[in-house]
């Protein structure tokens, strides 16, 4: 048996300010979204608790079937583990973002989208910044999303963060005051004066870029999660361009598949995503693929870039996958964004998410169309978004 996740980022949105009033999913053209409907099962599931703040990293652990509330511990080490950064027990990772801030509102949460070199050196003069025998340590990513570690010395004593502090999304902040929204409670303070100093230095240099500061968020200690293998009797892999899901997968003990051209962005390489996830299922009973193109047309605004990255990903990602699944006889296919992100606020929201599987063993429901109108007619519902994966591989009764 072989079994197909495909995961387009944020695509739920809600009906949107034109004359017909129909949400992305329902504007855009998807046949082989359609057909999984129509040959299969529609339904809804809910992957971020209400005690959680909305995103990938929770909703996705919540699709590969953990309970985010049992097992979170932040999107920062998640991200640490995809650049193979070695956390100890006392260690916290911090998310690193190069922002525009301007007259105390955010501007922009990725500071134009900061080429990699422009980011590498700001992320350097900030590591330069600090002493030897400082507890800090910066760590260059991809443009924008770079990392902030914590290693307490031995002499520390009580440990500088804890479950208690919080923190704030840049993408959440877009156009608002920043003020009201400072990282607060246990180890805020640094946070806070070093993000403080980065203004300091970043107004000194003389970098191409957008970028006045650095914000701060996501932070958590190391998590321990149960490999996939183990917890399903599957073995799984997958197809993604961002941090926070290689992260994820590598945590999951699932095969992270790198494939050139492959941006996060819009202009992803949508057919080979699709056929590196075709070539995995010679080794891996499920593979996943995840496109981020649908949550950044989300921040960005942009309806009809979404609609167009739904359309690419229906054509060169879902379709390829169905007829590769069916040529290898028994299988399951699964659809399902992790989130909401709404064109209308351009940021993350919680609530259910359409879902369409089909495959060996799923009686059809008799709906012909995937999107969240159809979903919401369904009987069929994961409040706890955790339990749609043991469904997914299990009886799908």
């Amino acid at each position: 048996m072989k079994y197909a996740l495909i995961i387009p980022d944020g695509a739920s949105d809600e009906p949107q300010g034109t004359a017909d009033a129909v949400s992305p999913l329902e504007a855009a053209r998807t046949p082989a979204m359609d057909e999984i409907a129509r040959t299969g099962v529609v339904g809804r599931a809910d992957h971020v608790p209400r005690e959680l703040q909305s995103g990938s990293d929770v909703g996705i652990m919540s699709l590969m079937g953990y309970d985010p509330l049992v097992c979170y511990t932040g999107r920062a080490p998640i991200e640490a583990a995809a650049q193979g950064i070695e956390l100890d027990q006392d260690d916290w990772a911090v998310r690193c973002n190069l922002v525009t801030v301007s007259g105390g509102r955010m501007q922009n949460f990725t500071a134009g989208h900061v080429d990699d070199h422009a980011a590498k050196e700001l992320i350097g003069r900030l590591q330069q910044d600090l002493s030897d025998d400082s507890p800090w340590q910066y760590y260059p990513g991809v443009s924008y999303r770079n990392l902030l570690v914590h290693r307490p010395r031995a002499d520390a004593g009580e440990a500088m963060f804890s479950t208690a502090t919080r923190s704030t999304p840049p993408h959440d902040l877009l156009d608002l005051p920043v003020q009201g929204y400072l990282p607060s409670g246990p180890g805020a303070e640094s946070l806070c004066q070093m993000m403080d100093r980065s203004r300091e230095l970043f107004a000194g240099l003389d970098v191409d870029s957008q970028a006045t500061q650095v914000w701060f968020w996501g932070l958590g200690s190391r998590p321990g999660l149960e490999p996939f293998v183990e917890r399903f009797g599957k073995t799984a892999a997958v197809v993604t361009a961002v941090d926070v899901v290689r992260g994820l997968g590598g945590l999951m003990g699932l095969t992270v598949i790198e494939v050139e051209g492959a941006t996060g962005y819009l202009d992803t390489d949508y057919a080979a995503k699709g056929q590196a996830a075709i070539a995995a299922f010679e080794e891996h009973d499920l593979v996943v693929v995840h496109v981020e193109a649908t949550d950044e047309a989300s921040h960005d605004g942009n309806a009809a870039a979404k609609i167009e990255a739904l359309e690419r990903i229906d054509e060169s990602i879902v379709g390829p996958i169905h007829q590769a699944l069916v040529a290898f006889g028994e299988h399951r296919i699964l659809v399902s964004p992790d989130h909401p992100t709404l064109l209308r606020t351009r940021t993350h929201a919680r609530g259910h998410v359409p879902i369409a599987a089909c495959g060996t063993g799923l009686v059809p429901d008799e709906h012909g169309h995937y999107d969240e109108v159809t979903a919401e007619k369904s009987s069929l519902v994961f409040d706890r978004g955790c339990d749609l994966m043991p469904w997914f591989l299990g009886s799908g009764s």
